[in-house]
């Protein structure tokens, strides 16, 4: 299997070396053409509204979105995950989303730059122990559809959930040096894929 990371903005480096430390060599993907070459698709932290926009830019947006929805498997944290949700609260006007994930995201839900925190949770099915994750300006969900699986929470809101081929979080596990997420991503989420 191969795993891009869309390279436009954000944690891009970190999920990368994520994903070696799991034992994949991770495409940079900007364009179609690097799109094409690769089975899955992680969509890092960053700036979800300059994600968009640079998706245009470099005509790759509505490439991305259909092969969402036609099933590849597809990682968004933080902002990856504001990008999956087929509904955004908060968002600034005209704000594009490739969607795929039924869910309704609150950006910036934990507050501001200052508001940034760490915590460790139970990541349900996937850790034994507590997983540490980075919240820095994240969302989260509000709301969740009937075929959505909330795998992790903090204070009653879900921050990590599946949905089939398509996984967010909106912490940053890319940032603790712990690879269990991108783990459950490329043994779970990918392989269970393939296997269909």
């Amino acid at each position: 299997m191969k795993i891009g990371v869309l390279a436009l903005q954000g944690d891009v480096r970190e999920h990368a070396r994520s994903l070696s430390d799991c034992g994949v060599t991770a495409s940079l993907v900007r364009r179609p053409s690097e799109l094409e070459q690769v089975d899955a698709l992680v969509i890092p932290g960053g700036e979800s509204t300059t994600i968009a926009k640079l998706a245009r830019t470099f005509a790759i947006f509505d490439e991305i979105s259909a092969r969402i929805k036609g099933g590849m498997p597809t990682y968004g944290s933080c902002a990856g995950m504001i990008l999956l949700a087929d509904n955004v609260l908060d968002a600034i006007e005209g704000q594009e989303t490739f969607g795929g994930l039924d869910v309704t995201v609150r950006r910036n839900a934990f507050g501001r730059q200052v508001d940034s925190f760490e915590s460790d949770l139970i990541f349900s099915g996937a850790t034994q122990s507590p997983v540490r994750a980075i919240f820095i300006r994240a969302p989260w969900v509000e709301k969740v559809g009937l075929n959505v699986e909330i795998l992790a929470e903090v204070s009653g809101h879900p921050v990590a959930v599946r949905q089939g081929s398509i996984f967010a979080t909106s912490f940053h596990p890319e940032l603790t040096g712990d690879n269990r997420i991108h783990r459950y991503f490329v043994d779970n989420v990918c392989q269970q894929a393939i296997a269909q």
